[in-house]
């Protein structure tokens, strides 16, 4: 299975209301940056233990451990959660910088340094949310 039927599985699985949500979200991200590469995070370890929400990820990044390994991850990860939906922005180093920046214009959400959660689309100012992401992507952008 490739990961746009991995995303479309996951969107589909979800109630109703998120599922729009999240189909509406991510056609935005598809629309904002096309030919962005597209991630599919199950949630489970290599154990097939789950660890996390499944997410849906953008763009590209590669983090480097403190042992000097790397890894290829995504830059911004979509996913529903037990009380809504959480905009994960990787790759900021001032993780106040979400907070500050974006918090009191985004309407009824929580940021934190890397995630901005909330309980439905109609909470938020959306125009606000794709600043912060557009914000996350090129500060982690490679160059």
């Amino acid at each position: 299975m490739n990961i746009q039927q991995q995303i479309n599985n996951y969107i589909s699985g979800q109630p109703a209301t998120k599922r729009s949500e999240l189909q509406a979200l991510h056609q935005r991200m598809l629309e904002l940056f096309p030919g962005v590469r597209l991630w599919f995070d199950d949630g489970k370890n290599s154990e097939n233990k789950t660890t996390n929400n499944p997410t849906i990820g953008y763009g590209l990044q590669t983090l480097q451990y403190a042992n000097g390994k790397t890894k290829d991850f995504f830059q911004i990860g979509i996913s529903g959660n037990a009380t809504g939906i959480s905009v994960y922005i990787l790759g900021i180093k001032d993780k106040k910088y979400l907070a500050n920046t974006f918090a009191k214009k985004l309407g009824k959400a929580t940021v934190t340094g890397y995630c901005i959660r909330f309980k439905t689309l109609k909470d938020i100012d959306i125009d606000t949310l794709e600043s912060a992401i557009r914000y996350g992507l090129s500060t982690s952008l490679p160059g």
